[in-house]
Formats: C-alpha cells, sequence, structure tokens
C-alpha cells in the first residue's frame, strides 16, 4: 500500500474517496481512530492508502481533478 496524502478534513478524504471509487480504485483510511481521539487539534491526520498497483492511475486521476497530494 502507498500514501496518498494525509489530512485532517474528513469532507476532503470523503470527496477524493468518492472521486476514486468512481473510478474503481478501492481506498483505506488509516488513523481515523487516533484522530478523532485525539480531538479537534488537528494533531494526527488522517491518511488515504491506495494499493501499489493503483498509486501511479490514482496520482493522474488527482492530478487531473486538481487535488494537490502531499505524498512522502
Amino acid at each position: 500500500m502507498k500514501e496518498v496524502l494525509r489530512s485532517s478534513d474528513p469532507v476532503r478524504l470523503s470527496f477524493i474517496t468518492a472521486l476514486l471509487a468512481d473510478a474503481g480504485i478501492e481506498t483505506y483510511v488509516l488513523d481515523t481512530h487516533m484522530s478523532i481521539l485525539e480531538g479537534s487539534a488537528s494533531a494526527i491526520p488522517r491518511r488515504l492508502m491506495v494499493a501499489d498497483e493503483w498509486y501511479d492511475a490514482t496520482c493522474r486521476i488527482l492530478e487531473q481533478s486538481g487535488e494537490p497530494l502531499h505524498t512522502r
């Protein structure tokens, strides 16, 4: 699995997850529970992950939609 981006914005994560689902790409959001537990300080962003074989397609889709990527 590869990290696509990190965000503390649940609306943005939901939008990107839906965008990728429309393209047939399954996503996984990690650190959701830790992010909720820490409260509203946004100290622990959630990580959006995709399978290795879908990473390049994911980057192209997000780039075409104007979504900035924050990858490592």
